[in-house]
């Protein structure tokens, strides 16, 4: 293995914490033994290392800075986990503050020594066109997290007006994220021009895909929040200055125009794969034994921007397979859509829960791949637990009769009976902390839908059937799922069609670290999240279901342990109650996270959000 081919991976970037440590006061002189800023940015390799690092500082499996390893997941949400995870109080301080601008800190330097630089500006244009691209993704994170917030665009020192300045309204701060886009999209290569050697750097496709992500989220946060989560600029928030009665139309119409773009480009593919048991694997390909077919890293052309894994260089540390990614709700497993394309609330193939696997039957493969089917044996992780691929049939293998597996929690835990499977490995070769796999940051199953509900939001709640059939019917199709269509949801009242789109974006990037901010710019945050969070269906048509008389022949316990679960069982639906309403309720206020009182201190021209 050469090392060059993981050239975006910290082992690499031993160079850089040198040039770091040479950043300690502006007052140091030059030591004549180590590098510094000044003498190192003088070839287009110096420039190509320093942006290698920006690729480490988007949030993946291994944590930042002591940053929560799990923020990606969508623990806490209504679909998974079923908690509070929510911001309710002021914080004291915000590591998610603090780090963004560490970050684009690097990518201003970057930036500044490019003004500088005496050789051919053709040589280090995409690394300066990377620098780009990630002070918006840093910008946009802030953007998420905060609302409207400084924009930082030079590298800052003690006088900086930045560091005592106001907020910037969420307005101006989406204008800057889409200037340095649309720099980064004139300066960054096509994936096709991209070397062998380099292959995971940001391309032209992923900066425009990336565009498409923040113009969709912006443009329906305007429109379905407007300007509730602004405050007057005075008291408290950002404002909205700059705000634009235009933005939401043209937002959504660019977000599509991008997003069909990169849907024309062959170099990107849906994952696939050779059958109906293997689709999601793209997940958790590693090395040739990581999955039953041989595949490796180089059979996922579907992921646009990852962040990038190696077992002898980086591995994940996240111990995902074992201690999982947050247990599914009952909400969630019923947003899985039948093979006709309905949902189980319409299906005349939905099967019902009086066993426990009566609702997998008849519905979108993506269920057994998120969600662990009751009854069936999968195969552990590590050397003691790993699947042996040579001594039975995969689809054998995959539908062995056997007892709910102990890695799984079942319901004498208190959990929600139902367990995760998205990011589980199977690798024999890797033990706990192992992790290998690369991360998704931007997938193509991402533009399909956000191209589909862009033309949606665009047609009022309509799209054209030729619409749907060049995009979310394709990531449908790989599910095994019914292509959606005008006909098929008409003879239904409870069916929208923008409800099913985004039906469907939340069962495809489930646990990618989408759910809360969905559901915020959807202003659907309090009908979502305030009502308590549902486990299995312990009673259903009046009689005990299989799950509430089963023992589990591999403890020798009861299955479901009424006494896990002190708010009982709701009487309409029979299903377990993992949680009453939250004692403080989600509120338009909680749409964002408090600006640090620790950076209020520093800066009296920070105002805190509204309500906190």
């Amino acid at each position: 293995m050469q090392l060059k081919k993981y050239s975006l991976l910290p082992a690499i970037i031993v160079v850089l914490a040198m040039i770091s440590s040479c950043k300690k006061t502006f007052l140091d002189l030059n030591p004549l033994d180590q590098v510094t800023e000044a003498a190192y940015f003088t070839s287009p390799d110096q420039f190509k290392a320093a942006s290698n690092d920006f690729y480490n500082k988007m949030v993946g499996f291994r944590p930042l800075n002591s940053s929560n390893i799990y923020d990606w997941e969508d623990k806490g949400s209504d679909i998974i986990g079923g908690g509070y995870g929510w911001p309710v109080t002021s914080n004291q301080t915000d590591i998610y503050w603090n780090n963004p601008y560490s970050y684009i800190r690097e990518n201003n330097v970057l930036l500044e020594k490019g003004k500088a630089y005496k050789g051919s500006y053709a040589d280090i244009r995409p690394y300066l066109a990377a620098a780009y691209f990630f002070r918006a993704w840093q910008h946009f994170f802030l953007l998420k997290r905060f609302g409207g917030v400084p924009i930082d665009t030079i590298v800052v020192d003690v006088n900086s007006p930045v560091l005592k300045g106001p907020r910037n309204s969420r307005y101006e701060v989406t204008k800057q994220i889409l200037q340095d886009l649309d720099s980064a999209i004139a300066g960054l290569p096509l994936e096709a021009s991209i070397a062998a050697a380099d292959k995971g750097h940001v391309s032209q496709q992923a900066a425009k895909a990336f565009k498409a992500r923040v113009e969709l989220y912006e443009g329906t946060y305007e429109k379905y929040v407007g300007k509730a989560t602004d405050g007057d600029g005075s008291a408290t928030g950002a404002g909205s200055a700059g705000y634009d009665p235009a933005g939401v139309t043209n937002y959504l119409t660019d977000a599509a125009s991008l997003a069909s773009q990169v849907m024309g480009y062959s170099d990107y593919q849906l994952f696939t794969g050779v059958d109906s048991l293997s689709n999601y694997y793209l997940f958790v390909l590693d090395d040739a034994l990581s999955n039953p077919k041989g595949l490796t890293k180089t059979a996922n052309k579907e992921f646009i921007l990852a962040s990038k894994y190696d077992y002898t260089l980086l591995q994940g540390n996240a111990n995902l397979t074992h201690t999982g990614a947050g247990g599914p709700t009952r909400k969630f497993a019923d947003m899985f859509d039948c093979t006709d394309g309905l949902p189980p609330s319409v299906s005349p193939l939905f099967q019902g829960y009086a066993h426990m696997e009566d609702e997998f039957q008849n519905r979108d493969w993506r269920m057994r791949f998120v969600v662990g089917t009751p009854n069936h044996k999968y195969w552990g992780f590590g050397t003691a637990y790993g699947s042996n691929y040579t001594l039975a049939n995969y689809e054998t293998l995959f539908n062995w009769p056997s007892n709910i597996n102990v890695a799984y929690p079942d319901l004498t835990l208190g959990g929600s009976g139902y367990g995760n499977r998205k990011f589980s490995s199977e690798a024999p070769n890797r033990a706990d902390y192992q992790e290998s796999y690369d991360y998704p940051q931007i997938r193509l199953a991402e533009v399909y839908l956000i191209y589909a509900e862009a033309k949606c939001e665009l047609g009022n709640g309509s799209i054209s059937d030729a619409d749907l059939n060049l995009s979310i019917n394709k990531v449908r199709a790989r599910a095994g799922v019914a292509p959606l269509t005008n006909a098929l949801i008409a003879p239904y009242p409870s069916l929208t069609m923008l409800g099913e789109i985004r039906r469907e974006r939340t069962i495809e990037l489930v646990n990618e670290g989408d759910r809360f901010y969905d559901l915020y710019r959807w202003g659907t945050a309090e009908a979502e999240l305030n009502p308590p969070a549902e486990g299995m269906h312990v009673v259903y048509n009046g009689q005990p279901t299989q799950i509430a008389t089963f023992t589990n022949p591999y403890t020798n316990k009861a299955a479901y342990n009424p006494a896990s679960y002190p708010f009982g069982v709701d009487a309409a639906t029979g299903a377990l109650l993992l949680f009453l309403p939250p004692k403080t309720p989600m509120t338009k206020k909680n749409y964002l996270t408090s600006i640090p009182q620790d950076q209020i201190n520093l800066n009296k021209s920070l105002l805190q959000n509204p309500g906190y």
